[in-house]
C-alpha cells in the first residue's frame, strides 16, 4: 500500500471510530472563532436542530456561511447589529437543509429541454399539440416531445387516453406531415413499471432507417408492426432504461453540454423548493454530468452542494489489469474526496449485474441520455470482487445498488474478510429487501444504506413480497434499531424529500395499503435520516446536517411542521425559504416573513 493510501486509511479509520466526536467537536471548535454579529436572524419560529438530543429552539442566527447561534429569541439580541436582517417566522418551522442521498438532480431541469405534450387525454389531443409545435418548425426539422402522461410518475398510460392505445405513425403524420416526430418514452424509474413506449411518425422512421425488414437488436425491445408487417411507429421496451432512442434517435434526443449546464440551475431550484440543500449522487455520474457541475461552479451558478460518485466507462478501460488501472487511473477517487463544500467527487459506482442491452446502450458513450451515468458499470461477480479489493486497498469507496446487484452484501462480506470495511462508509443503495442476517452483516461492515422508499414502499410495496416476508421489505425500524446509518433519497421521483419522509412514517402504497407497518420509523427519525445521516454519506456530519453553531448555514423554512402536520400531508410540505451557506437561494411566492 502506498504512503498516500495509508494516510487515507488513517483518515477513514479516525472518521469511523470517532465520527460522533468529530461531528460535535468540529462544530464546537469552529464556533469558538465565529463572528458575534449576525447577518441574518430567524426568530419566533420552531427550530428543529436535529442535534444529538433533537433540541427544539426558537431562533437561529447566521453570519457569512455559518450558523453562529441557536436558542431563544432573547439570546439573539447579543448577535444583532445595525445591519442584521431580522425575519419574524411567525411560528414557522425551520429544519436543517435536506440532503438527498440519491437525487439524480441533473435530470429534473432536462425535462424542460424538450416540449411537454401537456395533460393530453386522447390521440386527438396529441395530434393538436404536435400540430401546434409543427407550426413553429421549419420543414424537415425534428419535433421531439416529452412522454405521453402526467409527470412525475406517468401512471396509467395509455389508459388515460380515450382510445386506450398509442398513436400510430400515420396519426402523427397527419399532425406534422413535413417533420420527423418522436414522442419519447419515459425514463423507466419514473413509473417503475414497464413497458417504456416511444412513438415515431413515418419521417422519423425513415431518418432512422427503420423498415419492415429492421430487426430489433435485443429481445427486450419490440418494433411493433401492423397486420401487413409494417412498423406502426410504436416501440415497446421491457426494461427500465431506454434503448430505442439511444440506437436510432440519438442525435434528435441528445442533450448538449449547454443543455445540461442550463438545466442544472433549473434542477437546483426544483429541489430547493422542497428544502433540499445538498445532493449525493450515489448512482454515479458520467463525464458529461460532471462537466455540467464544473461549469456551474466556475460560473458561480451552483447553489446546491453536491457530492458526486464517479461512473466509470469500462469499455474505455478495455482489458487493462485492474490493479494497476485502479492505482494509476482511479486513485484520485480515494478518501478524503477531492473538492470543496460545494462540489466534490468521492468513490466509484459499480454493479454486479451485466446485460447485453447495457452494451448496446453503452455504445452511445460518451452520451448517456437520461441516465447521466455510464451504462456498462455492471461487472461479473468475480471481476467486481477483484475491483472492490483494489478499491479497498486504495481507500476508494465502492458504491453499489442492491437492486441491480443481487448478492452485493455477500460479495462485500468477502471483501471485508480480506480488508476490513468498518469505518470506510461504503454505500449500498436501492435497498429493497433485507433479512435480519443481512442487517447483522451491514452493521459489522459499517455500510451506509439508502432505501428507495418511492419505489419499494409507495409504488410496489403492496405487491412485491408475500405477507409472511413483508417485514423484510425496506426494514427501516430494524435498521435504525441496529444502529445502521440510513439516508433517505428521492431518486428524482418526485424531487421532494418529504415523500420518502412520509413513506418511511406512513408505509402506505399507491393502493393505500400499509406495507409492513412494524417497520415504520418516527417523524423525528425520518428527518434525521434526511439531514445528518445524509451528511454522513459524504463525511460531512461535522459541517452540515444539523442546526448548531459552527456548522454551514443550510436551512429551510417550511410550509408546515413535519412533526405535527397530519400524516397524509407530510408529503405536501414545501419550503417557503431555502438558505444555503447563509444566502437565500429560493423563496416561495407566498412567503411573506415579518
Amino acid at each position: 500500500m502506498t504512503d498516500n493510501a495509508i494516510r487515507r486509511r488513517d483518515f477513514l479509520t479516525r472518521a469511523g471510530i470517532a465520527g460522533a466526536t468529530a461531528a460535535t467537536g468540529g462544530a464546537a471548535t469552529a464556533a469558538n472563532a465565529l463572528p458575534q454579529v449576525a447577518d441574518l436572524v430567524l426568530r419566533n419560529g420552531k427550530i428543529l436542530t436535529v442535534d444529538a438530543e433533537f433540541t427544539i429552539a426558537r431562533a437561529v442566527a447566521t453570519a457569512g456561511d455559518r450558523i453562529i447561534a441557536v436558542g431563544s429569541d432573547a439570546a439573539m439580541k447579543s448577535h444583532t447589529g445595525p445591519a442584521t436582517r431580522i425575519l419574524d417566522l411567525k411560528g414557522k418551522t425551520v429544519i436543517p437543509g435536506l440532503v438527498d442521498g440519491h437525487a439524480h438532480m441533473d435530470r429534473e431541469g432536462l425535462k424542460a429541454i424538450f416540449p411537454s405534450l401537456g395533460p393530453v387525454r386522447s390521440i386527438r389531443d396529441i395530434q393538436s399539440r404536435i400540430a401546434e409545435l409543427a407550426r413553429k418548425c421549419k420543414p424537415g426539422e425534428w419535433i421531439v416531445t416529452m412522454p405521453i402522461g402526467d409527470p412525475p410518475f406517468y401512471f396509467d398510460v395509455p389508459g388515460i387516453l380515450a382510445e386506450k392505445r398509442w398513436p400510430t405513425r400515420q396519426e402523427l403524420d397527419e399532425a406534422a406531415p413535413d417533420n420527423p416526430v418522436l414522442i419519447r418514452c419515459i425514463w423507466g424509474f419514473w413509473r417503475s413499471t414497464p413497458p417504456l413506449v416511444s412513438c415515431a411518425n413515418t419521417a422519423a422512421l425513415n431518418r432512422a432507417g427503420i423498415t419492415r425488414n429492421t430487426a430489433s437488436p435485443d429481445p427486450m425491445l419490440q418494433i411493433v408492426t401492423d397486420q401487413n408487417g409494417d412498423p406502426t411507429g410504436v416501440f415497446l421496451e421491457s426494461e427500465m432504461q431506454p434503448l430505442a432512442e439511444l440506437i436510432w434517435f440519438r442525435e434528435a434526443t441528445r442533450f448538449s453540454r449547454a443543455d445540461r449546464a442550463r438545466a442544472l440551475s433549473i434542477s437546483a431550484q426544483a429541489y430547493h423548493a422542497y428544502g433540499t440543500t445538498s445532493v449525493f449522487e450515489e448512482h454515479g455520474v458520467a463525464n458529461e454530468v460532471l462537466r455540467a457541475y464544473q461549469d456551474a461552479l466556475r460560473g458561480g451558478k451552483l447553489t446546491m452542494r453536491a457530492t458526486l460518485v464517479f461512473s466509470p466507462n469500462w469499455k474505455a478501460a478495455g482489458a487493462a489489469p485492474l490493479g494497476s488501472f485502479v492505482e494509476a487511473w482511479a486513485g484520485w477517487l480515494g478518501e478524503p474526496g477531492l473538492g470543496n463544500d460545494w462540489l466534490k467527487v468521492t468513490g466509484l459506482h459499480a454493479n454486479i449485474q451485466h446485460r447485453p442491452a447495457d452494451d448496446l446502450r453503452a455504445a452511445a458513450a460518451p452520451y448517456t441520455g437520461w441516465s447521466g451515468f455510464n451504462y456498462d458499470t455492471g461487472l461479473p461477480p468475480e471481476r467486481l470482487k477483484e475491483l472492490a479489493l483494489h478499491c479497498a486497498h486504495n481507500d476508494i469507496r465502492l458504491i453499489a445498488n442492491a437492486g441491480t446487484s443481487p448478492g452485493i452484501i455477500d460479495l462485500l462480506e468477502q471483501i471485508d474478510q480480506e480488508v476490513p470495511l468498518q469505518g470506510r462508509r461504503w454505500v449500498v443503495g436501492h435497498v429493497g429487501r433485507l433479512s435480519p442476517r443481512d442487517i447483522e452483516r451491514i452493521v459489522r461492515m459499517g455500510l451506509v444504506i439508502t432505501p428507495h422508499t418511492n419505489a419499494s414502499i409507495f409504488k410496489a410495496g403492496h405487491s412485491s413480497l408475500p405477507p409472511e416476508q413483508q417485514e423484510e421489505l425496506t426494514p427501516l425500524r430494524r435498521l435504525l434499531d441496529a444502529g445502521v446509518k440510513v439516508a433517505l433519497v428521492t431518486d428524482n421521483v418526485p424531487v421532494s424529500m418529504f415523500w420518502p419522509i412520509w413513506e418511511s412514517v406512513a408505509r402506505l402504497s399507491v393502493n393505500n395499503e400499509r406495507v409492513a407497518p412494524n417497520q415504520a420509523i418516527t417523524r423525528a427519525e425520518a428527518i434525521r435520516c434526511s439531514t445528518i445521516h445524509g451528511a454522513y454519506l459524504s463525511f460531512d456530519e461535522a459541517k452540515k446536517g444539523s442546526i448548531e453553531p459552527g456548522k454551514l448555514a443550510d436551512l429551510a423554512v417550511l410550509s408546515a411542521d413535519p412533526l405535527t402536520v397530519e400524516e397524509q400531508n407530510i408529503r405536501e410540505i414545501r419550503s417557503l425559504m431555502t438558505i444555503v451557506g447563509g444566502r437565500s437561494v429560493y423563496e416561495s411566492p407566498d412567503w411573506t416573513p415579518g
